[in-house]
């Protein structure tokens, strides 16, 4: 289990420090990626952008939409420290599916390929974030983590592409479930229907409805698994069917998707900030033919019946209560915008 950074060494608070950094701006292109790429996608191909529904970023939604090749989907790895190979029958990296450029020449197009070098792997190298984006779209995951394989410490690389979650939802469902003290010893100790309650919440502790696609199911997986890990780690999870990249980290879920704005709302929202409407247009949003989009967060925090009891004691579940809640919604600059920060925007529960 990961420790807050209050825990750290010296050493290993630089290492936090660090990796939040890249973090933040490997989460800027993502969901530039993610979500704005996948909108003109859509508008250079004359198909209509579904945008996502209110109703579908509150706690137990089940609405989806179909799948469109047109969305930018991924999942993307991101590891403070390097993953365990005790993992490695959970979390599939292996020789065959590393980042060389024999692999890469063997699973990925050709074009690629003749650009690749090996220091093009690392974080700190100029083109590794455009490295990614034109990695994403090889199924399954990619990894970054901290090289273990070089002396310098602190120094991240994407080191497996076409990685594979295969961890049975039952054993994460069993993990979570232990921990929030809703079971000692196994998922099924107190009967076969509390058992799938357990394993249908799991995935409302990770935003999700227990029916979604595969993508977003082992995303999920692979943010519980690496709770065993002794560092922290982040899931970013780009989705077709639900219109949004999630974020799974120690601070718990984000749900990033577009917005589309009209001129009234543009000026509202603009003299409420204390500028002008051309200049929040400039700064967060994106031209459309006759309207704008920017890129709305949901951030989310859990209930009581989400955490460890303070108590330690067993607890039975109840599926009525809620495990996640809202907590916070921001609308973010364009990527551009370096020196501008996220500014409130409520609209999940606004009337439509």
């Amino acid at each position: 289990m990961w420790a807050y950074r209050e825990r750290l060494n010296y050493y290993e608070k630089l290492r936090r420090s660090i990796y939040e950094v890249l973090r933040d701006a490997l989460e800027l292109k993502l969901m530039k990626t993610s979500l704005i790429d996948s909108f003109f996608n859509h508008v250079a191909n004359n198909v209509e952008y579904s945008f996502v529904d209110k109703s579908e970023l509150r706690p137990k939604s089940k609405k989806m939409e179909k799948e469109s090749e047109l969305f930018n989907t991924f999942i993307v790895i991101f590891c403070e420290g390097s993953v365990d190979p005790a993992l490695k029958n959970y979390i599939r990296f292996f020789p065959e599916n590393k980042v060389i450029k024999q692999n890469i020449e063997y699973l990925v197009n050709m074009s690629l390929y003749k650009n690749f070098h090996q220091n093009l792997r690392y974080f700190d190298q100029p083109g590794f974030t455009d490295f990614i984006t034109r990695l994403i779209n090889v199924d399954y995951a990619l990894l970054i983590q901290q090289d273990p394989t070089i002396k310098k410490k602190n120094r991240y690389a994407l080191t497996h592409f076409h990685v594979k979650i295969d961890w049975p939802i039952a054993d994460a469902a069993e993990d979570l479930a232990k921990w929030l003290r809703y079971i000692q010893n196994n998922l099924y100790e107190k009967g076969d229907k509390e058992g799938r309650i357990l394993q249908n919440k799991l995935f409302e502790y990770y935003g999700c409805h227990h029916s979604v696609g595969g993508r977003r199911t082992a995303a999920l997986i692979a943010a519980q698994l690496l709770k065993k890990l002794n560092a922290i780690s982040t899931i970013f999870v780009s989705s077709s069917e639900s219109r949004s990249m999630v974020k799974y980290s120690e601070r718990g879920v984000s749900k990033f998707f577009l917005i589309q704005l009209n001129n009234d709302q543009i000026a509202a929202l603009a003299a409420r900030e204390g500028m002008d409407a051309e200049t929040l247009k400039a700064s967060y949003l994106y031209p459309a033919e006759k309207y704008y989009v920017g890129i709305s967060e949901a951030v989310y925090g859990y209930t009581p019946y989400a955490k460890p009891p303070e108590d330690g004691k067993l607890r039975k579940v109840k599926p009525a209560y809620n495990w996640l809640k809202l907590r916070d919604e921001f609308l973010h600059p364009k990527d551009d915008q370096l020196l501008l920060k996220p500014i409130n925007y409520n609209w999940v529960y606004t009337p439509q």
